[in-house]
């Protein structure tokens, strides 16, 4: 077995057939130490602690312990969840003063339930308002496959740390698109769930209305794995919601047979390259879909849900701007600054829309099961890179990489970032479903990864 390569899938079953879960966490910390100096995806790494968490699921085998669906695989999580005795930074530098966190996010204790094991925190844009993977503080994290390029954000290095095969697993969050947008640029799996359905609790917030947290794996079975064992009502999140656990693993054989999909046309066939194109052709021409379906007044949507995003991280940080506005990145601090002058008619319009624009969307999985879209307009830019052409108009960068993803999680659907192995870069569509239908979104993934049409690619490591 590839270690470095190797799916949590196989290791999980590796481990519980006798394979030393030490040896698979040594063969990871060996892999970041040599690997991370290029990419910058950790920030901390927890050798010690993974390293005993791997010598009691090799003890607890060795007493003939059942062991659980993730055993030994190692996992990393964006540094906005709590990892006890380490400070939760947000990618910021105020919060580097913080005390050491006392407990772990109850995501990690449900992975580590599991069996999977904690090697690390992941570098990210601060405070999670960021698209691009750059960070003024810890450095950009870059991209696999091409280490001169942005990984993405703000779940940066989440994206970069799976793509560049430093860990099968990663978590991160998805407020605008920083799950799906990474694992775009880095062409890799990612689901960003319904609102609502993962607890939120011990991380550090940036918009609660539109906060999601999620996995990203390089295949679809890891991604349905480790979304399954993260399942659960918790009462610390008030806005996860109370309903049974549905896993996904055990229907992702059900493939995409019957489904009723349909590509979405409107807003989302307009202002993307001639890759992201090409991409959605391969998928639309492996799944026979020919019908499309316009999500309706999608632009509003997205104008709304930068209104919302700007002022309530304003209102979150509005202390540490007055007190610490130097200690910002300056373009994080002015866009807060900005949303914290947003007049209140307008925050209140933004809303009153969302609740329309909600309804709207979810009539129209009356007539389909899932809608493909693009998840990005091109493919990664060059890190540092300012503007991008579309459509003939150069467009800044940082704010358009969410052009397709930020009126979906305006809504809060769960949707699955599929990569498409394109050269040079790769890319990733979205797969998007009615709420609470994770299942039907991994299932498709699952069809068209055993087709060979979607698929993570190793990366070659160029550039820089």
């Amino acid at each position: 077995m590839d270690k470095a390569w190797a799916t949590a899938t196989d290791i999980a079953d590796a481990v519980r057939g006798g394979e030393s879960a030490k040896s698979i966490v040594e063969a990871a910390l060996a892999r970041i130490k040599s690997i991370d100096k290029k990419l910058n995806s950790f920030t901390s790494v927890t050798a010690e602690r993974a390293m005993t968490r791997a010598a009691a699921i090799d003890d607890a085998r060795a007493k003939g312990d059942t062991l659980g669906s993730l055993a030994g695989v190692p996992f990393a999580v964006k540094n906005l969840f709590d990892v006890a005795g380490l400070p939760t930074l947000a990618g910021s530098k105020i919060n580097r003063k913080r005390s050491a966190a006392k407990l772990d996010s109850p995501l990690i204790e449900r992975m580590e339930a599991a069996g999977a094991i904690l090697v690390g925190a992941l570098n990210m844009g601060e405070y999670a308002y960021d698209f691009t993977g750059e960070n003024v503080h810890d450095g950009p994290s870059r991209n696999p496959h091409d280490l001169t390029r942005m990984s993405g954000g703000s779940s940066g290095g989440s994206g970069s740390a799976v793509a560049g095969g430093l860990v099968p697993l990663a978590l991160g969050s998805d407020t605008n698109g920083s799950i799906r947008v990474p694992s775009s640029l880095c062409g890799i799996f990612g689901l960003k769930p319904t609102y609502g359905r993962l607890t939120r609790a011990r991380t550090f917030p940036f918009v609660e209305s539109l906060d999601h947290l999620g996995p990203f794996a390089r295949t679809t079975s890891d991604l349905s794995l480790s979304y399954d064992a993260m399942q659960g009502h918790d009462p610390h999140d008030a806005a996860c919601a109370d309903r049974p656990v549905k896993l996904t693993t055990p229907v992702l054989d059900q493939g995409a047979g019957g489904l009723r999909i349909a590509i979405a046309g409107g807003y989302f066939a307009k202002s993307m390259t001639a890759e992201i194109r090409e991409a959605l052709n391969i998928v639309a021409k492996s799944l026979r879909v020919i019908d499309e379906i316009e999500i309706p007044e999608a632009a509003r949507a997205r104008a709304a849900a930068y209104v919302i995003t700007t002022s309530e991280g304003a209102a979150l940080h509005l202390q540490r701007l007055r007190k610490r506005a130097k200690d910002f990145d300056p373009a994080v601090r002015d866009r807060l600054i900005a949303g914290a002058m947003v007049p209140a008619p307008m925050v209140i319009a933004a809303q009153k829309f969302r609740r329309w624009y909600r309804d709207e969307v979810i009539k129209l999985f009356e007539k389909v099961d899932a809608i493909i879209a693009p998840a990005i307009p091109c493919t990664a830019p060059l890190i540092g890179q300012q503007t991008f052409r579309l459509d003939g108009v150069e467009m800044p960068v940082r704010p358009n990489l969410g052009i397709f993803t930020q009126p979906i999680s305006f809504i809060g659907l769960p949707v699955v970032a599929v990569p498409i192995p394109l050269t040079p870069m790769p890319t990733a569509l979205q797969i998007i479903a009615a709420p609470w239908r994770e299942d039907i979104a991994l299932r498709i993934s699952y069809e068209l990864e055993k087709r060979g049409v979607v698929k993570a690619p190793r990366p070659l490591f160029r550039g820089a």
